[in-house]
């Protein structure tokens, strides 16, 4: 089994080549732009990279866009940290990496998928996402100032 994920849309590479993926590009989007990883450390960032299924998203060499799903590619997957900077926005870039991800061969073989949003329901929502239907079955810890 192929398991990279290699697409050109228009200009644009989608590639889970990890040895591609900028990471203080990411880093930086995260910690400084991001409303759910304000703060995260680099090496947090680091190390959530390699332990995902990570796509990133490029244009004439430089990132534009990353994506990653946290999974054990046999149950279970939680799609996190999807975004696309904001000069490359209105390309349809978040679909089709969204698209990729969840079409991706061991990821369609998943019983459940997860995320959290609080501002893109409609992109996902095209993708089969729905609010959890019986959320008193789910429980968290919450550690909104662990980077602080």
């Amino acid at each position: 089994m192929n398991n990279t994920i290699e697409v050109v849309l228009n200009d644009y590479v989608f590639s889970s080549e990890k040895s591609r993926i900028d990471v203080g590009y990411v880093h930086r989007y995260l910690a400084e732009r991001s409303y759910w990883a304000k703060g995260i450390p680099v090496d947090t960032v680091r190390a959530s990279i390699a332990n995902s299924l990570c796509v990133g998203i490029y244009k004439d060499g430089q990132q534009v866009g990353f994506g990653r799903l946290i999974t054990d590619y046999a149950t279970f997957g939680y799609l996190a940290d999807v975004f696309v900077d904001e000069g490359h926005r209105g390309n349809g870039l978040s679909k089709k990496l969204v698209e990729l991800i969840l079409s991706y061969q061991p990821v369609k073989k998943l019983r459940r998928l997860m995320l959290g949003t609080v501002d893109a329901h409609g992109l996902y929502g095209r993708y089969g996402f729905t609010p959890l239907k019986h959320p008193e079955g789910f429980m968290e810890i919450h550690r909104p100032d662990i980077y602080h």
